[in-house]
C-alpha cells in the first residue's frame, strides 16, 4: 500500500500541476543536477553577456552582441533538439526586448534586433510573430534575412502569411502590406536557391502575387516551378486556377520552350497564345513538334503555316495511318482477326448448341469485327470478300446500316483507300446499306483532316437534297458531325442550322443534326448555333420532346460549352421559360460539361445533391441521371477527386432511385476509361449482375469502356463468364459481345481515354465521342439495343493509338531507345526523382497503357518535346560521343 504522505507518489509524478511546480520550486537545483560541466560553463557565459549588455556603454554591446552571435552559430546540435544557447536564452528574453527599447545606439539596436528575431522563432508565445517584428526592425536587405539558416527563413516565410492574412482582414488603410511584400521578395530567391520552389510559389500565393515569381526564376529552377504550379492549377478556385498556367507558359516562353507553352495555351482555350507559342520556334522542327500536338488535341489551325506541305500534313494528321500500320507491322498485328477469334466460345461453359447465326448474333459480331479491326484496313466480313455484300446481308434493316458504317471503322484514318472502298455502297438502291456507307465517310475522316475536303464534298448534298429519305438524311448528319467535330467550321454550321430549326421534320432528324452543330462547334459557345437549338426546343410541341432522341438536342447545346466553366448563365435563364422537362435536362447537361475535368468541388457537391432527391414516378429522371455522369465528368481530370468519386458511387448504388443506379456504372466508365483498375472491374462485375436488367446492361456496357484497347486477360474472362450467363437472353448477351470487342478495340493498340500528353491534356472531340454513346445507354432498351445502335460508332471520336512514334529531324522515323514504366508523381521532390518506375526498356515504336510513361534510355537524341508520347521528334545530341569499340 502507498503511503499517501509520500512525496514520490506515481500519482503525483503523473499529475502535470503537481509535475509543474516541483519543476517550479527545484528549477535552479536541478539545473545544477541535470546540467553537465560544458552546459554550466555555457549557462554562466551566457548570463555574462547578457550582465554586459546592460551596461550603459555602445562599444561594451557591439562586442557582447557578437560573442553572442557567435556562440549561437557555433553550436552544433542534433537535428530533433533545439540548439542549447536558444534554450538557456529563455530566461533572458524578456530582458533583451527591455533593453532594445531603452537603447538608442541603431546599429546595435538593429544588431540586437536580428538576434532578438532568432530568439523569436523559438519563444514565440500568444502568436505575437516577433521573429517577423524584429527581422523588419533590424532589416533584411542584401541576404540580411538568411543568416541564420533554413529554418528561420522557413518561419519567417510562416509569419509573413499569417500576418499578410490578418492585415487584409482588418480591412484597413493603416495596415498597409508592401512591406511584407518586400521582405517575401527576399525570402523567394533564398527558397528557389535551397530547392524550395513549392515554399517560394506558397509564399507568393499567400501574398496574392504568384506572378512575380516570374521574376525570380533561373534555368536551373524553371522546370520545377512549373511542374509544381500546373500541379497545383486543379486543386485551386478561380481564377488562380488559370493565372497559374497563365503565369508558367510566361516562364516556359522566357526559356524558350514552345513545345512545354502549347499544352498550357490548349488548356487556357486561347488561339491568340497558340499563335504565340507557333511564332516563337525559331527552328522547322519545333514548328512540326507543335504541329503533332496540334494534331492530337484535334486544334485546326492551318493559317499558321505558310506553303509547306509537310508541316500541314503533320497538323493535318495526314501520317496517322500510315505510322499506325508500321506499328502494327513491327508488332505483327496485321493479320485480320474474327469476332470468333475474340469470343472463344469454347471457353464459355454453356450447354448451348453451336451459335445461331441471327441477324442479333451478326449485328454484334459486325460491331466486335469493326472495333477489332479498326485502323488495319482488312478483316475478314466486309474486305475479305470482293464486294463484302454477302456480310452486309447477314442484317436486318439497320444492321445493313451499321455492317455498311463498319467499312469507316475499318479504314479508319486512311482516307484515300477507304473512300475507294466506301464508294461502290453509295450507288445501291437499298437506303440502309447507303445510308451506312455515307455515316462511313465521316467515320473515315475524323481525327485526320484532307485538303481536298471530302467528307464536307460527299456528304453534304445527302443533307441538302429534299428528296433523299430520313435514314439517309440522319447518317449524312451524324457523319459530317463526326468529320468535322472540333473544326468549328462557319460552312459546316450553315448546312446544319436549317435542319435544327426546321419544324416540318421530325425530330430525330433536328436532334442529331444539333448534336452535331455541337461537334463542331465544341467549347466555341457560339452563340447563333446556341439560339437555333433553344428556338428548336421552344417551338417543338411537347409530345415530340418526349422522342427518344431529344436528349442529344440537350446535349448538343451543352457542348457547345464543354469546359467553358461559366458563360452560360443567360442560356440557363431562357431554358427556364420551357416548360417540357427537356429544359432540366439541358440545363443538367449544361453544367456538367462547362466544368467537365476541372475537378471542380462545389459543383460535384451541387450534383450530387440532385442525386439524392426521390423524385415521384411521373418526374422526368434523365436530369438525375445526367447528374450522375455529370459528378463522374467533373471529378475526372483530377487524380484525388476521382478516387473519391468511386466512393460516393457505392452510396449512390445503395440508396439511388433505378435511374441514379443505372447511370453509376456509366459514370465509372468515364473516369477510368481504358484504365482497367483491379477494384473498379470487382466493383463493375458485381453491378453486371444486379437483379435491374438495366443496371446489368450499363454495368457490362461500363467494363467494355474500361478496357477499351487494352486487352486486359482479366476483364476477357469476366466477359467470357458474362456471355456464358446471359446466353439466353439476346440484348444482354448482345452488349457483353460490344464490350467483348472494345476490350479487343484495335487488338489492344487503342485508348479511348479522352486524356493525353500525360493526362495533362483533355481532348473535347474524344470526351464528346465517349459521352455520346453513354449518354444513349441510360435508355440501352430504347436506343443501342434496338434500333440505334449505330451511335456506338461516336466512340470513333475517342478512339486512338496509344504509341510513342519517334522522328528525326527529317521527319523519317527512327527507332530510338526507351525506358516505359509507371508513372510517378515527382512534383515538389527535391533533386533529379525518378519519374518512372518499374520500367522495362525497348526500342520505339511502342505501346503505353493509361497510367504509363516513357523517357528516353540514351543520351544520343534531345527530345523536342518534354512528353515523350504520341508523335516525337528528335533531334541528335551535338555533345554525344558514341563508345568506342575495343576491337
Amino acid at each position: 500500500m502507498v503511503d499517501k504522505k509520500s512525496p514520490v507518489s506515481k500519482e503525483d509524478v503523473l499529475n502535470p500541476t503537481t509535475a509543474a511546480e516541483k519543476l517550479t520550486k527545484n528549477k535552479a537545483k536541478d539545473q545544477k543536477d541535470e546540467l553537465s560541466e560544458e552546459d554550466q560553463k555555457l549557462v554562466s557565459e551566457l548570463e555574462m553577456i547578457v550582465e554586459r549588455l546592460k551596461e550603459p556603454s555602445a562599444d561594451i554591446h557591439h562586442s557582447a552582441l557578437e560573442s553572442l552571435s557567435n556562440i549561437i552559430r557555433s553550436t552544433t546540435g542534433s537535428m530533433t533538439s533545439v540548439p542549447k544557447p536558444l534554450k538557456y536564452m529563455k530566461v533572458h528574453y524578456e530582458t533583451l526586448t527591455g533593453l532594445y527599447a531603452s537603447w538608442s545606439d541603431e546599429k546595435n539596436k538593429k544588431f540586437l534586433a536580428s538576434i532578438l528575431s532568432l530568439l523569436g522563432m523559438a519563444y514565440d508565445r500568444e502568436s505575437k510573430r516577433d521573429c517577423l517584428k524584429y527581422r523588419l526592425l533590424a532589416g533584411y536587405e542584401n541576404g540580411a534575412i538568411s543568416e541564420w539558416g533554413h529554418e528561420y527563413v522557413r518561419h519567417i516565410a510562416m509569419e509573413i502569411g499569417a500576418e499578410y492574412g490578418e492585415r487584409v482582414d482588418e480591412d484597413s488603410k493603416d495596415t498597409p502590406t508592401d512591406q511584407l511584400l518586400k521582405i517575401a521578395l527576399e525570402v523567394v530567391p533564398f527558397f528557389l536557391k535551397h530547392n524550395a520552389e513549392a515554399d517560394a510559389v506558397d509564399l507568393l500565393v499567400e501574398l496574392e502575387h504568384y506572378e512575380l515569381i516570374v521574376d525570380y526564376v533561373s534555368k536551373d529552377t524553371f522546370e520545377r516551378v512549373c511542374l509544381y504550379m500546373i500541379s497545383c492549377s486543379p486543386l485551386l478556385a478561380p481564377p488562380a486556377d488559370l493565372g497559374f498556367l497563365e503565369t508558367a507558359r510566361i516562364i516556359y516562353r522566357k526559356f524558350g520552350k514552345p513545345s512545354q507553352c502549347l499544352p498550357l495555351s490548349i488548356r487556357l482555350g486561347k488561339p491568340d497564345m497558340i499563335k504565340e507559342d507557333w511564332e516563337s520556334c525559331s527552328t522547322r522542327v519545333e514548328k512540326a513538334q507543335l504541329a503533332f500536338i496540334m494534331a492530337r488535341q484535334q486544334v485546326h489551325m492551318p493559317e499558321l503555316i505558310e506553303d509547306d506541305d509537310e508541316l500541314l500534313a503533320c497538323m493535318n494528321n495526314s501520317n496517322l495511318s500510315k505510322s499506325y500500320l508500321n506499328l502494327a507491322r513491327d508488332l505483327e498485328l496485321l493479320d485480320p482477326k474474327t469476332p470468333e477469334d475474340i469470343y472463344k466460345t469454347h471457353l464459355e461453359n454453356t450447354n448451348m448448341d453451336a451459335a445461331l447465326d441471327s441477324a442479333r448474333h451478326n449485328l454484334a459480331s459486325t460491331f466486335v469485327n469493326a472495333f477489332v479491326n479498326a485502323g488495319y484496313g482488312t478483316d475478314k466480313l466486309m474486305t475479305a470478300n470482293a464486294d463484302g455484300n454477302e456480310w452486309i446481308y447477314k442484317n436486318k434493316d439497320l444492321g445493313m446500316l451499321s455492317a455498311a458504317a463498319s467499312l469507316g471503322m475499318i479504314m479508319l484514318w486512311d482516307v484515300e483507300v477507304g473512300l475507294n472502298q466506301i464508294d461502290k455502297y453509295l450507288y445501291t438502291d437499298d437506303n440502309s446499306i447507303k445510308s451506312g456507307a455515307i455515316l462511313a465517310i465521316g467515320m473515315l475522316t475524323s481525327s485526320v483532316h484532307d485538303e481536298t475536303d471530302s467528307a464536307k464534298a460527299l456528304l453534304a448534298d445527302y443533307i441538302t437534297e429534299e428528296s433523299n429519305p430520313a435514314i439517309v438524311k440522319l447518317a449524312a448528319i451524324s457523319g459530317i458531325g463526326m468529320a468535322y467535330a472540333g473544326t468549328n467550321r462557319e460552312d459546316i454550321v450553315d448546312i446544319l442550322l436549317p435542319i435544327i430549326s426546321d419544324t416540318e421534320i421530325t425530330i430525330d432528324l433536328s436532334s442529331i443534326a444539333a448534336l452535331s452543330a455541337g461537334l463542331v462547334c465544341i467549347g466555341s459557345g457560339n452563340s447563333d448555333v446556341s439560339t437555333v437549338i433553344l428556338q428548336a426546343m421552344m417551338e417543338r410541341m411537347d409530345s415530340e420532346l418526349n422522342h427518344k432522341y431529344a436528349r442529344f438536342m440537350a446535349l448538343g447545346l451543352a457542348l457547345l460549352y464543354l469546359g467553358s466553366q461559366g458563360t452560360y448563365d443567360a442560356i440557363l435563364e431562357t431554358l427556364k421559360a420551357i416548360t417540357h422537362p427537356i429544359s432540366k435536362q439541358a440545363s443538367v447537361l449544361i453544367q456538367v460539361c462547362a466544368f467537365a475535368g476541372s475537378g471542380n468541388v462545389l459543383e460535384i457537391q451541387k450534383m450530387l445533391h440532385m442525386c439524392a432527391e426521390h423524385l415521384g414516378d411521373k418526374e422526368d429522371q434523365l436530369p438525375q441521371a445526367f447528374a450522375v455522369l455529370g459528378v463522374g465528368l467533373i471529378a475526372m481530370g483530377e487524380s484525388v477527386g476521382a478516387e473519391m468519386t468511386l466512393r460516393t458511387f457505392d452510396h449512390l448504388m445503395h440508396y439511388g432511385e433505378p435511374y441514379v443506379r443505372r447511370s453509376v456504372p456509366l459514370a465509372i466508365a468515364l473516369v477510368c476509361a481504358s484504365n482497367p483498375l483491379v477494384g473498379v472491374l470487382d466493383t463493375l462485375n458485381k453491378f453486371s449482375h444486379d437483379n435491374d436488367k438495366a443496371v446489368a446492361t450499363s454495368a457490362i456496357f461500363a467494363m467494355g469502356v474500361v478496357g477499351a484497347g487494352t486487352n486486359n486477360a482479366r476483364l476477357a474472362q469476366l466477359l467470357r463468364q458474362l456471355a456464358a450467363y446471359y446466353h439466353r437472353e439476346a440484348d444482354m448477351l448482345f452488349v457483353v459481345r460490344i464490350s467483348q470487342g472494345m476490350l479487343h478495340m484495335g487488338k489492344g493498340t487503342m485508348s479511348v481515354n479522352p486524356y493525353h500528353h500525360d493526362r495533362s491534356l483533355l481532348s473535347h472531340t474524344a470526351l464528346a465521342g465517349l459521352l455520346i454513346p453513354l449518354v444513349a445507354m441510360i435508355n440501352a432498351e430504347k436506343l443501342i439495343v434496338t434500333d440505334s445502335h449505330f451511335l456506338l460508332y461516336y466512340l470513333v471520336r475517342a478512339m486512338y493509338p496509344r504509341f510513342l512514334i519517334t522522328f528525326d529531324e527529317k521527319l523519317e522515323s527512327v527507332s530510338a531507345s526507351v525506358r516505359v514504366g509507371q508513372a510517378v508523381d515527382a512534383v515538389g521532390q527535391v533533386g533529379r526523382p525518378k519519374t518512372i518506375t518499374g520500367f522495362q526498356t525497348h526500342e520505339t515504336p511502342v505501346l503505353l497503357a493509361h497510367s504509363e510513361r516513357a523517357e528516353l534510355a540514351t543520351d544520343k537524341y534531345i527530345p523536342l518535346t518534354n512528353v515523350l508520347e504520341g508523335f516525337v521528334i528528335l533531334k541528335k545530341n551535338p555533345d554525344y560521343q558514341e563508345e568506342k569499340d575495343d576491337n
